[in-house]
């Protein structure tokens, strides 16, 4: 919940959920924002609108089976678009990034929250003694940050550890 946590510091009420999967989330969205949510999942999206009635969900506007990477969105739909582990599960996370940022707002932000590969250390070489068996159950312990964003080109404005074990990171860009 660290990316909805950060949003309560962020300027926009307009929010794009990426891969809203099951609706885990969208409890913990503030009632004042307008949250919609897309995923490719017609069952996910089913079970994430059973939350939205059962939890009286107001701040949810939309939970739309969409590609990630091609949204009908209008260009600077939102204000702000948030992708928690779902990076590193798309096709091409660049298309990802780019369409996120095709549909935020010129000074919005796009929010992530995934796992990204360890350059060196202790948790490298266990990323790469782990990644025959995690690939096997969907994890992909390789995926890089540069695989989702070009670090030359994208000012990274926030780049935090997740608790409790920080296997996850919060990556904040400002569009």
């Amino acid at each position: 919940m660290a990316a909805v946590n950060r949003l309560s510091q962020t300027a926009g009420r307009r929010i794009l959920e990426v891969g809203v999967g099951t609706g885990l989330a969208l409890p913990h969205y503030r009632r004042d924002l307008e949250v919609v949510g897309i995923d490719l999942s017609r069952e996910m999206l089913l079970k994430a609108q059973q939350r939205v009635e059962q939890e009286l969900l107001t701040a949810v506007h939309g939970l739309v089976e969409m590609d990630a990477e091609s949204t009908a969105f209008a260009d600077d739909s939102f204000d702000i678009a948030v992708a928690m582990f779902t990076a590193s599960v798309v096709p091409d996370a660049k298309k990802l990034f780019a369409e996120m940022s095709r549909v935020v707002r010129p000074g919005g932000h796009l929010l992530f929250v995934n796992h990204f590969a360890a350059d060196a250390g202790f948790r490298w070489w266990l990323e790469r003694s782990t990644a025959p068996l995690a690939r096997i159950l969907g994890w992909h312990p390789d995926f890089k940050l540069g695989d989702l964003l070009d670090r030359d080109c994208t000012t990274i404005e926030r780049m935090e550890s997740c608790p409790p074990v920080a296997l996850f990171t919060l990556v904040e860009v400002k569009n």
